[in-house]
């Protein structure tokens, strides 16, 4: 298969399995309806008010905030990988979706027990902050440490730390708003509406769409940083950008979703290998659609396996991506005896 043919193929089976992962998630959940009926509710000419909300109000923006986020995580990991040239970096492994975690808890927990609310907006702004901070430290080991294992460990530790202490902030929350702050922090993609996933999109997709615009550059980067200077790019300043657009996208994850683990990581070695190629041209778009899809996948499993029960988002990330992280592993340490 020649290589037009191969990304024609890829793309089209990423883009089927979407299509076909979205519809169902909208068919299947602890109400099962018929296509019918969700056909009608969704061209606006359903005569059951029961279904037309479950559609409208509940799974249809869950599966739109789903495949944004999905995106989201999966592009934030390859710019991840991409800036430490790291194949395990991503935002869980390097603690920045737990610093997010910790930022966002600290104010819901302040708002809360004030009787406040808190804004889209607000949560983005702390989650951003908390994944800049833990960046931060990363970076600051990284001058330090030239082994990247012990880089990622160190980000696996601050990811530890930064769970410890939003596990006592929990623990001071009032009674009422436990419940809420425990299964946020546990990843869910539940009570989604289309307010947030306006205000998801305003993050997302120009972020996406910034990332889309450095695939030259990034590019180049990835055949190490003294080439990317002999072709006149400004490695400091690209560096940073890559730096702010990962932690924005894993930061916006965060704040409406929760920590959701190995999205980051598998996805993008998923696609590379079928695709068959690591060009960020053909990658990155291919991690939105991979991401999107992944995500949908788990969302429904979580949902519907235990109906009513719903598992936490991140306990089946982990149940598919982990195996991909070991066979990744794996196959490093041969390459590295041979």
């Amino acid at each position: 298969m020649t290589s037009k043919k191969r990304l024609i193929f890829s793309y089209g089976i990423l883009a089927l399995l979407l299509a076909v992962l979205f519809a169902a998630n909208l068919f299947w959940g602890s109400v099962s309806l018929t296509p019918g009926a969700v056909l009608a509710a969704l061209t606006g000419r359903g005569q059951d008010a029961l279904s037309v909300g479950i559609i409208t109000q509940l799974r249809l923006p869950r599966a739109v905030m789903v495949v944004l986020l999905g995106a989201a995580l999966s592009a934030a990991g390859y710019l991840l990988q991409t800036f430490f040239a790291n194949p395990i970096a991503g935002p869980f492994v390097m603690g920045i979706s737990s610093g997010a975690k910790l930022a966002v808890a600290l104010v819901m927990v302040a708002f809360l027990n004030h009787g406040l609310l808190t804004s889209s907006l607000t949560l983005i702004t702390a989650a951003f902050a908390g994944a800049m901070a833990s960046m931060a430290f990363v970076l600051a080991v990284s001058r330090r440490v030239q082994r990247m294992s012990i880089l990622v460990i160190c980000g696996v530790m601050i990811g530890y730390i930064c769970s410890a202490v939003t596990e006592f902030v929990v623990a001071f929350a009032q009674d009422s708003n436990i419940v809420n702050l425990h299964n946020w922090s546990q990843g869910s993609f539940s009570g989604m509406t289309w307010g947030n996933v306006r205000a998801a999109a305003l993050v997302v997709l120009p972020a996406l769409a910034a990332a889309f615009c450095l695939s030259k550059p990034m590019a180049a980067y990835q055949m190490g940083e003294a080439y990317a200077r002999s072709v006149g790019i400004n490695v400091r300043a690209f560096s940073r950008l890559l730096v702010l657009l990962s932690s924005l996208l894993a930061a916006c994850v965060t704040a409406f979703a929760g920590p959701i683990s190995f999205v980051g990581i598998a996805v993008p070695h998923l696609v590379k290998q079928l695709f068959g190629s690591a060009r960020p041209l053909v990658v990155l778009p291919g991690c939105c659609l991979g991401g999107a899809a992944f995500c949908l996948l788990c969302d429904l499993i979580a949902r519907s396996m235990f109906a009513p029960t719903e598992l936490s988002i991140s306990a089946v990330t982990a149940v598919f991506g982990a195996p991909v992280v070991i066979w990744l592993l794996v196959r490093r340490g041969q390459e590295g005896v041979r």
